[in-house]
């Protein structure tokens, strides 16, 4: 199994990033596929929460408005579209699969590596 997260970077407030993931390795079409972050000194927090079967999509609502989350099903890809990006948005992001749909950290059992998104002027 494996998850790639890639995309971050720096960008200045009120900007733009996408971040992509590419799944391997497991029944993509099966997992429920999530963008969790962490900051600092915080608790990883599902961001966006892709559902396994119609793409339902669950957003936190610090990022409703702004982030979207799409899936590619032929490329085994996993998108987050981050538009407006504010400094409280920097951290490390990252991917990982689950066999249900939710958003709370500890319901995921794939996960990819980070990656770092910092929003600063």
């Amino acid at each position: 199994v494996q998850l790639q997260a890639s995309g971050g970077g720096l960008v200045q407030p009120g900007g733009s990033l996408r971040l992509s993931c590419a799944a391997s390795g497991f029944r993509f079409d099966y997992y429920a596929i999530g963008w969790f972050r962490q900051a600092p000194g915080k608790e990883r927090e599902g961001v966006a929460c892709l559902s396994e079967s119609d793409d339902s999509t669950y957003y936190v609502d610090s990022v409703k408005g702004r982030f979207t989350g799409s899936r590619d099903r032929a490329k085994n890809m996993v998108y987050l579209q981050m538009n407006n990006l504010k400094p409280e948005d920097t951290a490390v992001y990252y991917c990982a699969a689950s066999r249900s749909w939710g958003c709370p950290p500890y319901s995921y059992e794939y996960w990819g590596q980070g990656t770092q998104v910092t929003v600063s002027s």
